[in-house]
C-alpha cells in the first residue's frame, strides 16, 4: 500500500481513506509530509489535556487544536478528522468500546480535537541518511510499548509514557539521535537506548501496540516517545468518552516534514 500511495498527494490519500479504500496503517505513505496522532475529548476535559500536552512535549508535541465542535483542521491540513483517518478507537470510561473508520455519527458539539506530532515524520530523514527503518522494510506497523516512565500530570490526566521502537545498527545510533533530535515537534531524540527492562518493558517480542519487527545481529533497540501515550493516559483517567486514532493509523497532513525541524 505504501508504494501505491507514494505518487499521491496527502489530499488524494485522505480522500481514499474517507471513501474507505484505505483502512490500514499509514507508515511510509506520502513521503515528505507529516503525519499526526489524534485525541478527541469533550470541552470540559480540553483544558486539562491541553495542559498535559504542554507539560509533556516529548510524548505530545502539539501541532493543532480544532475549534469547539468542529471536525475540521485549518492549519496542518484541509482535513475532516472525523473521516480522514483510517481507523479510530472509541473509549468510554477508559474502556475501548469500538473501532471505527468514520466517527461522524458519534461526533458531539462539545468535542475538541488535538493533533499531535508523529514519529513517522522523522523516518524519511533516517532513510535518506541510510539508516534502516525495519517496520517499513517488513510492511508492518511500528512496535510500541507501555513503559514505567511517568508523565507529568495535569488536572485529571496522569499515566506513563508509551514508546515506539526501531532497531538501529550500533554504529548508526549516534547519527539517528542527531537526526531525530532536530525534529522536536515529532517527538525528537530517543528517550532510551538499549536494555528495554530499564524502562519497564519485560518482553520486547510482544509489543503492546503495533507489530514486532526483526532485530538483526549488531542492532540496538532504540526507543522514542510515542503519540499513543494519550491513549494510555485516557485509560487511566477514564473520561465518559474519548476518541483517538488506532495506533499507526494517522492523519496525513499537508505539512512538509522539513517545516517541523528547528
Amino acid at each position: 500500500m505504501q508504494k501505491m500511495t507514494e505518487s499521491l498527494t496527502p489530499k488524494e490519500v485522505r480522500l481514499k481513506i474517507r471513501k474507505g479504500e484505505i483502512t490500514g496503517q499509514t507508515s511510509g505513505m506520502c513521503p515528505g509530509y507529516a503525519q499526526a496522532n489524534l485525541v478527541v475529548l469533550p470541552k470540559d476535559l480540553a483544558y486539562d489535556f491541553l495542559l498535559f500536552t504542554q507539560r509533556n512535549p516529548r510524548s505530545c508535541p502539539l501541532l493543532e487544536v480544532t475549534d469547539l465542535g468542529s471536525p475540521y483542521t485549518k492549519f496542518i491540513a484541509d482535513a475532516d478528522i472525523a473521516s480522514d483517518i483510517p481507523k479510530y478507537r472509541v473509549y468510554k470510561e477508559g474502556e475501548l468500546t469500538d473501532v471505527l473508520t468514520d466517527i461522524h455519527d458519534i461526533w458531539q458539539d462539545d468535542f475538541v480535537a488535538f493533533l499531535i506530532g508523529c514519529s513517522f515524520s522523522f523516518e524519511e530523514a533516517l532513510l535518506e541518511d541510510g539508516i534502516p527503518v525495519r517496520h517499513i522494510e517488513e510492511g508492518r506497523n511500528v512496535p510500541m510499548y507501555n513503559t514505567s516512565i511517568p508523565c507529568t500530570s495535569a488536572g485529571v490526566f496522569h499515566g506513563n509514557m508509551v514508546v515506539s521502537m526501531r532497531p538501529i545498527p550500533h554504529e548508526m545510533v549516534p547519527r539517528a539521535v542527531l537526526i531525530t533530535g532536530e525534529m522536536p515537534r515529532v517527538h525528537g531524540a530517543p528517550v532510551h537506548i538499549g536494555d528495554p527492562e530499564a524502562i519497564g518493558i519485560r518482553d520486547l517480542s510482544h509489543p503492546d501496540y503495533g507489530d514486532m519487527v526483526t532485530i538483526k545481529e549488531g542492532e540496538v533497540p532504540v526507543f522514542w516517545p510515542c503519540g499513543v501515550t494519550p491513549q494510555n493516559v485516557i485509560m487511566n483517567t477514564k473520561p465518559d468518552i474519548a476518541i483517538t486514532h488506532a495506533p499507526g493509523h494517522m492523519l496525513i497532513t499537508d505539512t512538509l516534514n522539513t517545516r517541523l525541524k528547528y
